[in-house]
């Protein structure tokens, strides 16, 4: 068997955040590092309360869970309650957390790991604004050459945006940290809308996870009945995209996704445009590619791995 990817999650649950979080648990090809919390779908007194809820949903109460920037880089911290409700989980009951809050920073974490670690085996995987992520490349420019990848969900091409009509939420929430992770020259795996809209939960696929018969099972198939009931009345779906989980699934089976090298700039000048991903999908400038940027997945394949793993879970 080959070696487990060692890989850290940055994030802001929200329920599709959870179960990347879980995926990734119940994977023996993934060896987590550690996940670090950053403000976004809600604030970071949330989402980082939401990461150990989630892990003690996985029986993973010796997981290392960091807290990291409670605002993006310059601008003002937007939130989406309205997509993901006021705790950011809605849909299950689940309690206090168990699994403890570690007492260093999110961003201290990710330096020291990336410095500890053989240079090119650590991958990240920021599923939330980038704020951490390129806090950390400002500190500690050092660590930059030693990230293997970097493999995030954020942007859009054709689908432009969902939080404004240019933006994708991740984005626009942290221009500036997008910016400085798109020049950072580090390998990128972008997971924009134009997939993750492909990867949609529905009526049967809430089902299945249901009848795994386990309470994490349970627990999520609570959360995507809730998430489900945004993008339903906005897009007239059967269900609704499970964008980070994206990221974890490229990881274990690259060949479920479709995608070509691309250049990617952020823009963070315009408030018109601002966060908006401008993808060189046609390869009309000469600007150097710097993400391969994914197009399409085969969707039940996705699914059929999401309910596999989360079965080995309690």
């Amino acid at each position: 068997m080959t070696q487990a990817q060692s890989l850290i999650i940055d994030t802001d649950p929200g329920q599709d955040d959870a179960v990347a979080i879980l995926l990734a648990l119940a994977s023996p090809e993934i060896n987590l590092l550690g996940i670090t919390a950053v403000a976004g779908n809600v604030p970071l007194t949330l989402t980082e309360v939401n990461v150990r809820k989630v892990c003690d949903l996985a029986g993973r109460t010796d997981m290392s869970i960091y807290a990291g920037l409670d605002r993006p880089l310059v601008r003002p911290l937007v939130t989406a309650e309205h997509v993901h409700g006021k705790t950011g989980l809605d849909g299950p009951d689940l309690p206090d957390p168990q699994t403890p809050l570690q007492d260093q920073h999110a961003v201290d974490f990710i330096i020291e790991t990336l410095r500890r670690e053989p240079a090119g085996s650590v991958t990240i995987a920021p599923v939330g604004p980038l704020s951490n992520v390129a806090m950390a490349m400002q500190i500690a420019p050092d660590i930059i050459p030693r990230i293997k990848q970097i493999v995030l969900m954020g942007g859009a091409y054709f689908e432009v945006g969902n939080i404004t009509p240019a933006a994708e939420f991740n984005i626009y929430v942290d221009p500036h940290a997008a910016a400085v992770v798109f020049a950072s020259g580090v390998p990128i795996t972008m997971m924009p809308l134009d997939v993750t809209h492909k990867a949609l939960t529905s009526t049967d696929r809430v089902a299945a996870l249901r009848n795994i018969g386990n309470r994490t099972g349970a627990a999520i198939a609570d959360m995507l009945e809730f998430f489900e009931r945004f993008d339903e009345a906005k897009y007239g779906s059967d269900g609704a995209p499970l964008h980070d989980p994206c990221t974890i699934a490229w990881l274990i089976d690259p060949k479920m996704f479709v995608g070509r090298h691309c250049n990617v700039e952020i823009e963070t000048s315009s408030e018109l445009t601002m966060g908006m991903t401008v993808i060189d999908w046609w390869r009309v400038t000469n600007r150097p590619e710097n993400a391969l940027v994914m197009g399409d997945l085969d969707a039940d394949r996705f699914f059929a791995l999401i309910t596999e793993r989360l079965a080995r879970l309690p």
